[in-house]
């Protein structure tokens, strides 16, 4: 089990690291605009095409990899509040609900996603099934992630002993 988790760990970084260069790609296209706008009076179409593929990328891979359950958005003034069965319940809900919502799209995302191999992005000439594959991967990760979390408060842990907070930060 110790093996497991080292190798979760050592995934967890490496998905860090991609963020990290997906950050930095978007960066350096977003300086070479207004490089190109505003210096060389030379406007370039593809540093803004590319800058809003890497984000999306960076949003999604980020939610889908990188993102611990203690740093998910909900309603934390309510969760907070709540005694450790309503948590239960709470995480129990939302589960089920996303579960169902996730599962009932996805059939329709991939056909889209699949459909969308007729496209390509205008200056990069990036076919759009493989820039919108990264939402495929979300919602299958999304889907897997509460059913795991919906598993465990099942089995009577609280929404923080799920094992879902990924390393703790520094680690």
């Amino acid at each position: 089990m110790d093996a497991i988790r080292r190798a979760g760990a050592w995934l967890y970084r490496r998905a860090e690291n991609v963020l990290a260069l997906m950050l930095a790609a978007m960066f350096v296209a977003f300086l070479l605009q207004i490089l190109f706008r505003y210096v060389l009076n030379l406007p370039i179409g593809w540093t803004s095409e590319a800058s809003s593929i890497l984000w999306i990328w960076l949003v999604l891979f980020g939610a889908s990899f990188v993102l611990r359950e203690d740093e998910e958005i909900r309603f934390d003034l309510f969760h907070a509040s709540a005694g450790r069965r309503a948590r239960r319940v709470l995480t129990l809900v939302t589960a089920a609900v996303l579960i169902c919502l996730y599962g009932v799209s996805l059939p329709a995302v991939v056909d889209y996603v699949t459909f969308m191999k007729v496209e390509r992005s205008s200056y990069l000439k990036i076919r759009f099934d493989w820039l919108f594959s990264i939402y495929v991967v979300f919602v299958v990760v999304t889907i897997i992630r509460y059913i795991w979390l919906g598993w465990t408060a099942l089995k009577r842990a609280a929404p923080e002993e799920t094992g879902l907070h990924g390393p703790e930060p520094g680690k």
